[in-house]
């Protein structure tokens, strides 16, 4: 058996580990796909009118404005599960245990990154059949609809390679589970919730040079028809460039433990 198929066929293992982890604590997986649906009735029922005005429409307007950015606030969400698990997995010695096993030191991480796509890829289908049950309209065709899916599985993709490195680089579960709260800000320090132009001159040049907005405004502009210009290709590099820099830290870090 050649050396690649025994790392797909543990990586394989792993993979089954994680999502049979997934559904013996359901309660963790119902709330990173729970918090996000929450926060868009929310944002939709109780500050969409006032916010969809200031956008010259109304609350229709905004739900329309608003998901893109939940949905990056809710894979972000999910990050935070992620770097737990893992966090959780180097301090508790199982770790220590696979290395004494003849298994692919590769298929470890492949693992949780799988297993936290598989899960974040059911968080967002979830969230965008609620958005499209309380008035979300978009106008795509097949093929954006189809790009839309694939950039934010590379975004999925790069936030979870981003997720395990921080879970690896925590000393504790609990110092891992605030690693990545930064980035469940980056969508309200953007475009995911008001305009950028409506904001003040800093902070306005931060929200539109950072990694979200480009995202939000290409899958916006996908499934909405809104104008893209550069933001596809920028977002492209930003979720390119998070996955090699974190799959790179997270194997250092990981061969190094």
């Amino acid at each position: 058996m050649s050396t690649l198929t025994l790392a797909a066929r543990d990586s394989s293992t792993m993979v089954r580990r994680q999502l049979k982890r997934l559904l013996r604590y359901p309660s963790m997986t119902l709330q990173l796909i729970l918090t996000p649906v929450i926060l868009l009735l929310l944002f939709v029922y109780v500050f969409g009118g006032t916010l969809g005005a200031g956008l010259g429409g109304g609350r229709d307007t905004y739900v329309d404005y608003v998901v893109p950015g939940i949905l990056l606030m809710a894979v972000a969400t999910a990050a935070t599960g992620t770097a737990v698990m893992v966090a959780t997995d180097m301090t508790e010695g199982i770790i220590a245990r696979f290395r004494t096993m003849r298994i692919s030191r590769a298929s470890v991480l492949t693992g949780h990154v799988v297993g936290a796509v598989i899960q974040q890829l059911l968080g967002v289908a979830v969230l965008i059949g609620v958005a499209l049950a309380i008035g979300f309209g978009p106008n795509a065709t097949a093929v954006e609809w189809l790009a839309a899916a694939g950039l934010l599985t590379l975004f999925i993709v790069a936030i979870t390679w981003l997720s395990v490195a921080l879970g690896m680089a925590s000393p504790t579960p609990e110092a891992a589970s605030n690693a990545p709260m930064p980035l469940i800000l980056l969508p309200f320090l953007g475009s995911g919730f008001v305009p950028t132009d409506s904001m003040p001159t800093v902070l306005r040049w931060f929200a539109d040079y950072q990694p979200f907005t480009p995202i939000m405004e290409t899958v916006r502009g996908l499934l909405l028809g809104t104008p893209i210009g550069n933001s596809a290709a920028i977002a492209t590099a930003w979720c390119a460039g998070i996955a090699a820099v974190s799959y790179l830290w997270a194997r250092k870090t990981f061969n190094r433990t």
